[in-house]
């Protein structure tokens, strides 16, 4: 794991490419504001995952604690699906999940995050089954965590829910530790957890204490979601543009279940880029 001094309680940053060398992600996230972020070690739409070279993770290594950035977290490529039903789909996720894992280890980053997947009409109870059956043939590095990401819930996507994710974790071979859950501010919203009144997110912290555990639980993703609430479209949305609003993140950031953990931006780069999201995130935080 990356050892950082110096940073600062609120830990707010962006995903960042890695285009000419692991180290240069660290000068991207520190030229936009952030002091955590989330890259890729390989296409995000392919099957290729970047070598790391010794001299590689060294630089980046050197970056991050010279930088006081972090912690980092890797996000896996967008192909992975371990609840399909088809075989050879499900064995190349899980040589791409180790792959990426180790990718992760290398560089010394704490996190490694993924979409569990879709179960293409083999029902829900048998995508629990495949996901939970495919983590545990996983070898997962120690001082890595790998962490499965909710979803909006579109078509046959699994991970929709907490108790969904709790028995993927617990129908594995692999205990909480070893794996975790990142939640999405989009993906939790479009799934129907309304968490922008006081009832409400309180109602949210409940059902996640009783199922995944809020300790479980060491990574955010923040977007803002174009869609309404149970919508299950998964479009991100500038922070407080959307149909969470600005009252909706203050309450989600700032909770005390919450506002300890890292959290990363995935909204659209247009004409506002993630510096100006990082800036909205700082302005809500109480």
């Amino acid at each position: 794991m990356v050892a950082v001094s110096g940073i600062s309680m609120f830990r707010i940053g962006a995903h960042v490419s890695i285009s000419g060398g692991f180290e240069k992600a660290v000068e991207r996230e520190v030229d936009l504001g952030g002091n955590c972020g989330q890259i890729f070690v390989g296409s995000p739409r392919g099957w290729a995952v970047s070598e790391v070279e010794d001299d590689e993770a060294a630089a980046f290594l050197d970056a991050t604690e010279e930088a006081a950035v972090g912690p980092w977290i890797v996000h896996g490529t967008y192909l992975i699906n371990l609840a399909t039903p088809k075989d050879d789909l499900g064995e190349l996720s899980v040589e791409t999940v180790q792959a990426e894992l180790d990718a992760t280890a290398a560089l010394g980053i704490p996190y490694y995050v993924f979409h569990p997947g879709s179960h293409t009409g083999a029902g829900r109870e048998q995508g629990v089954a495949n996901v939970a059956d495919r983590l545990s043939e996983v070898e997962v590095p120690d001082g890595t965590t790998l962490l499965l990401e909710n979803t909006a819930g579109k078509g046959t996507t699994m991970g929709v829910d907490f108790e969904e994710l709790d028995a993927m974790v617990g129908q594995s071979d692999h205990d909480y530790g070893d794996l975790g859950v990142c939640l999405d501010t989009c993906h939790l919203y479009a799934a129907g957890y309304d968490f922008t009144t006081d009832d409400g997110i309180e109602e949210m912290i409940a059902e996640l204490d009783e199922t995944v555990g809020v300790e479980n639980v060491p990574y955010l993703h923040l977007n803002d979601s174009k869609h309404p609430l149970g919508s299950n479209k998964d479009e991100h949305e500038h922070v407080g543009d959307g149909e969470i609003g600005e009252a909706g993140f203050r309450r989600f950031i700032n909770h005390e279940a919450l506002r300890d953990r890292p959290m990363v931006l995935e909204t659209p780069e247009d004409d506002r880029d993630y510096a100006w999201d990082i800036e909205q995130c700082r302005a809500l935080r109480a």
